[in-house]
């Protein structure tokens, strides 16, 4: 593993603080090429300045890598071109749809759990892996309703996609959860059994209870739950190797200091249980 540790997302209310640090506070930051590539200004120059101080991992938004639209030729060369001036040892995306007829969702929708999903992903993966400098990874997604008639289980979906298109994963810890909430199955039975070895990168983030409707709703909007966190601690030492995990923060964004001092916790969560299953 390139990375190890805990970092953060590197988000625009923290570009001023960052940059005007000498050297970065985390191991490693995550980026959105979507929120750098031709942006210009003196947001992509503080940006693209700490991105050549500091470690960086890629996280895609836009790839519908479920959907059917076809990726402009200069899109994909603008995020080739990107990915090599980083250094980011791979760059991920998530498994869903997000894209159609031309317009963008901006929300991650679940693919239906078919067979010919499976295989219609699996192809547009490969096809989007061959382009790439680096390796790819897909995340796994909350979802709060299945697409039309299932023929197998979420898990098994996303099982079949891995090892179909036979990339990595980022295996965000916070969607596990909330999925297992909403559709009524234990997480840590969930994980047993998976391809834990194509674990290349962790997400972490926060929830919100809808008393209302009777649903866990993925917010990324307060520190990470200890449910998540108790969650994350299971896992790691399961991982076999140190993993990088990352703390996501996308709606109500703490300044910098209060944002560093979670991913501390974090980090002394991390370092307590891979320093535990190293003596076990």
């Amino acid at each position: 593993m390139p990375f190890a540790g805990v970092g953060v997302g590197l988000r625009s209310p923290h570009l001023d603080p960052v940059a005007a640090l000498d050297a970065a506070p985390v191991p490693f930051w995550e980026i959105a090429p979507e929120n750098v590539v031709g942006l210009g200004g003196a947001r992509q120059r503080k940006t693209l300045a700490i991105l050549e101080r500091d470690d960086v991992l890629t996280h895609g938004l836009s790839m519908s890598m479920g959907g059917f639209e076809a990726w402009a030729p200069e899109v994909l060369d603008r995020l080739v071109a990107f990915l090599k001036t980083t250094g980011t040892p791979w760059h991920s995306e998530h498994l869903c749809w997000s894209s159609h007829g031309g317009t963008h969702s901006h929300e991650l929708l679940p693919l239906p759990f078919t067979r010919e999903a499976v295989k219609h992903t699996v192809a547009r993966v490969k096809g989007l892996q061959a382009r790439l400098p680096v390796p790819f990874l897909l995340e796994n997604i909350s979802y709060y309703a299945e697409l039309g008639a299932s023929e197998m289980s979420e898990r098994d979906f996303l099982l079949e996609v891995l090892e179909g298109a036979d990339c990595g994963w980022l295996l965000d810890v916070n969607n596990v959860y909330v999925n297992s909430v909403n559709h009524g199955f234990d997480p840590r039975a969930w994980l047993t059994g998976m391809p834990l070895h194509r674990v290349a990168q962790i997400h972490i983030a926060c929830h919100t209870w809808l008393p209302e409707e009777g649903v866990l709703l993925d917010t990324h909007g307060a520190p990470v739950a200890d449910p998540v966190r108790d969650l994350l601690a299971w896992l790691l030492p399961r991982l076999g190797r140190p993993v990088p995990v990352l703390l996501e923060r996308d709606h109500a964004i703490p300044d910098l200091e209060e944002l560093l001092a979670e991913r501390a916790s974090l980090q002394s969560l991390y370092d307590r249980v891979l320093a535990g299953a190293a003596h076990a």
